[in-house]
């Protein structure tokens, strides 16, 4: 099979020929039909997060075909379409696994990181971590929704339901999770990098009340903000723009250290959180209410052999919604 492939952090990927993987027990092996980039493999590829494996198979927004299925494999059958995301696997037996938490096993094995991804024509997966796509979307469109949207919506839900919601970061997560705010019946408030024009008419066209700098507080105070851009100095920004008792969730798995603020900021039982990768509920929830609130992805399709490209048009901040390889 054919397949980018990451050698060494912070180096260009390449594209090299593979063996065809195997399904071991409890896998499924898919035809990898479209995988999008997501802000992670960015982290993964520039070395932000450490220790990855090598060589290493980027992409965690996979939509496939399982094509083969590993001895015990029962869930899916071969034909199915299936998604697989960040969560690769996880032990089960942990104090946070037994407790609801899996996205905070200790032992988690995640997909373009510790496990070969979907930059490639072929891929495996531990079936319990896949899912069923919904077939109102094509295979293109549903790729943002394995990270973007469900680390998006697990971010929405931690925000709590206050009705002024701002958004920090206007890209590939937040321009589903402003739809599904928008369903909710809340306000939206985008804020974007000063002078970037064109992200703030996308914000505006996906749903946005208000789109403006992300240096200056918005119109209203705002009852939660999500920052989705991996940017430390945005946390005391949102929360001078947050209300008393208003929560700011960073919803990245990487960001840049966060400066030392005046307590006056926290203060008035204003709550700052962070939000940790995924659990399988999440999933099945996310996907279950995605066609149901008519969330529709902006994606930009290239070939699997221009990953590198997109990668860097990510790092510049010039993609509109979501990039998406297709093999």
């Amino acid at each position: 099979m054919k397949a980018m492939q990451l050698q060494a952090a912070g180096t260009p990927l390449h594209l090299v020929k593979l063996p065809d993987p195997v399904p071991g027990r409890g896998q499924i092996l898919v035809k990898v039909s479209a995988c999008a980039v997501c802000r992670t493999d960015l982290h993964v590829v520039d070395g932000d997060l450490p220790d990855p494996k090598l060589p290493l198979i980027p992409g965690h927004e996979i939509v496939g075909t399982v094509i083969g299925l590993g001895a015990g494999a029962t869930r899916f059958h071969v034909g199915d379409r299936v998604g697989i995301p960040w969560l690769g696997w996880t032990c089960g037996t942990c104090a946070h696994c037994r407790s609801g938490r899996e996205n905070l096993c200790d032992r988690a094995e995640f997909t373009g990181y510790h496990r070969d991804g979907g930059y490639a024509e072929l891929t495996v997966a531990d079936e319990r971590f896949a899912f069923a796509i919904p077939a109102s979307y094509a295979d293109a469109e549903a790729a943002p929704l394995l990270c973007a949207g469900l680390i998006g919506h697990r971010a929405l839900e931690m925000a709590g339901g206050g009705h002024r919601l701002g958004i920090y970061g206007f890209g590939a997560a937040a321009h589903i999770i402003a739809q599904i705010a928008r369903y909710e019946g809340r306000e939206i408030y985008a804020f974007v990098r000063p002078g970037d024009d064109d992200a703030a008419a996308f914000a505006r066209r996906t749903g946005a009340d208000w789109a403006g700098p992300s240096d200056q507080p918005g119109p209203e105070p705002l009852d939660a903000a999500l920052i989705f851009a991996p940017a430390g100095e945005l946390v005391p920004a949102a929360l001078k723009a947050t209300a008393k008792g208003g929560t700011v969730v960073c919803a990245g798995i990487h960001m840049s250290d966060i400066p030392a603020f005046p307590y006056d900021l926290l203060w008035g039982e204003r709550i700052l959180r962070s939000v940790a990768n995924l659990t399988r509920r999440d999933a099945e929830a996310f996907l279950d209410l995605a066609p149901k609130a008519g969330v529709k992805s902006a994606v930009s399709v290239r070939p699997l052999s221009e990953a590198n490209a997109a990668l860097a048009e990510l790092r510049a901040g010039n993609i509109l919604g979501a990039a998406v390889l297709r093999p």
